[in-house]
């Protein structure tokens, strides 16, 4: 007999599942919206950018666009979120940290008024380090790529 492919089931979280996965608050908070998560495998996430980012005042002046960092880490938050569901760590006071970024391109620019694309997924999973592959997108053109590593630890004391 055969087993019958179950596709693993997707999650969405709104702002509140948002605020109890990752500990970022305003102004760094970079994740509005989870529209698909599956657990062991990638996330969709988005980040509606608005004009009324801290960050456009300065970066810059008569032509605002999103630094590609802040980018980087709308997907590692997004990735958190992935890590914090698959691992089971909601409620244990882990956080996820960055290691290293690797292989980051940037593709075109980001502007507000725009829904950001998060998609992040594991390239490597271990307890206490992950490797995640990300890509954001505009209407389905990458703005970033990269590769980055996280290790889970406590919070400091």
């Amino acid at each position: 007999m055969s087993e019958e492919h179950v596709p693993a089931q997707s999650l969405t979280y709104n702002i509140p599942q948002i605020l109890s996965a990752l500990p970022h608050r305003y102004p760094m908070l970079l994740v509005d919206r989870v529209a698909s998560l599956v657990p062991d495998g990638e996330i969709h996430a988005i980040k509606a950018v608005s004009f009324n980012e801290s960050f456009f005042q300065g970066h810059f002046p008569g032509r605002p666009i999103m630094p590609g960092v802040l980018q980087i880490e709308a997907l590692a938050q997004a990735a958190g979120i992935l890590a914090v569901e698959t691992l089971g760590l909601a409620g244990s006071g882990k956080l996820v940290y960055f290691m290293a970024i690797e292989e980051a391109k940037f593709r075109a620019p980001v502007e507000p008024g725009v829904l950001l694309d998060l998609r992040a997924g594991f390239i490597q999973k271990r307890s206490r380090v992950c490797k995640f592959w990300g890509r954001a997108e505009i209407e389905g053109k990458v703005t970033c790529e990269v590769q980055f590593t996280a290790m889970i630890a406590d919070a400091p004391a």
